[in-house]
């Protein structure tokens, strides 16, 4: 009886097996959370990597590449040298209308043929505003409008560009801005009556000057009459950068509307160190998730470019840093 109640009752560890085993639990629960520590630690990395490494942002490609030349819409030759100095086609292409001219179809025509969509940069110099909103212009628009609709294809069509500057007639100290909103809205009214909507409208601001510009809110149309946001901006001197000039009037836009950002008209010139200059336009529209860049690609002598050369062409050091950008 002794020996079997000694045999049934419950087997007890002895002192020294019993620390056996403390002392290995506790070697796994430690192994186990230096694994665990050291993945957060992994995933933590990979992570901060992904969103802040110079890499990852190289890496996205720039949607849009857009150039004027000074030859178009009457030529497309400048606009084949452009994209074969820079190792890419431009996707978008650039003119200015002044005020009555017709829809260059033919020059979009060939644009597309290159795969390239057309900008059109209506200017109405020393024409009332009022007038337009008014119906004044009617005949003239709905014209257009049909000549647009009749191409078929997308068409960019920015009107009264820069009216935050005071450089136009259209503009800033010169027009009332409620006066360019109720065109603006005449304008894009008009085209979709005449069953025009292929068209992506531009609403374009130049980047802020001090007294020279006004706040870009005041000319703003509404979101109903606006497709992308177009934003002008030059490199002068060697002290211009993304952060100065692009990034104040953008932020000053995003008080009011998300719509994609292209760089409607953008170069920068000889005196603010070209490569450098390049280099950081690039970067800056990566970091803003801009949808792009036009470029603007003139040798300009008089006006408010007087002595500045834009182009790229002949110019090994700043091509050579505009194909570097594109890559990313």
């Amino acid at each position: 009886m002794t020996q079997q109640n000694s045999t049934s009752a419950p087997e007890r560890s002895s002192p020294r097996r019993s620390s056996w085993i403390r002392d290995h639990m506790a070697l796994v629960v430690v192994c186990v959370a230096v694994v665990v520590v050291a993945a957060a630690v992994t995933v933590t990395v990979n992570l901060l990597s992904d969103r802040s490494s110079p890499r990852s942002a190289s890496a996205q490609r720039i949607q849009y590449l857009g150039v004027y030349e000074p030859g178009a819409p009457n030529s497309y030759a400048g606009i084949e040298q452009f994209g074969s100095d820079v190792g890419r086609k431009p996707n978008l292409v650039s003119y200015y209308s002044g005020w009555g001219e017709e829809f260059q179809e033919t020059f979009a025509q060939t644009a597309a043929s290159h795969g390239a969509t057309t900008i059109v940069q209506i200017d109405p110099t020393n024409i009332s505003l009022a007038r337009i909103a008014a119906g004044g212009y009617d005949s003239y628009l709905t014209s257009y409008a049909d000549q647009v609709a009749g191409f078929g294809r997308e068409v960019i069509i920015s009107f009264g560009h820069e009216m935050n500057g005071d450089w136009e007639t259209w503009g800033y100290r010169s027009t009332p801005a409620k006066t360019f909103i109720a065109a603006w809205r005449h304008i894009v009214t008009l085209f979709r009556e005449q069953g025009a909507n292929n068209v992506i409208w531009l609403w374009q601001v130049n980047s802020l000057g001090g007294s020279q510009t006004g706040p870009p809110h005041d000319w703003w149309p509404g979101s109903q009459y606006v497709t992308w946001v177009g934003v002008s901006g030059y490199y002068y001197t060697i002290g211009n950068t993304f952060d100065n000039v692009f990034n104040p009037v953008v932020n000053a836009v995003r008080q009011f509307t998300q719509d994609p950002v292209l760089i409607a008209e953008t170069a920068v010139g000889p005196p603010a160190d070209q490569p450098r200059g390049i280099a950081d336009l690039f970067a800056g529209i990566r970091i803003q998730h801009d949808i792009g860049l036009v470029w603007f690609d003139q040798h300009s002598t008089g006006g408010l470019y007087k002595g500045e050369n834009w182009r790229l062409e002949g110019n090994k050091t700043a091509i050579a840093a505009f194909r570097k950008g594109l890559r990313g």
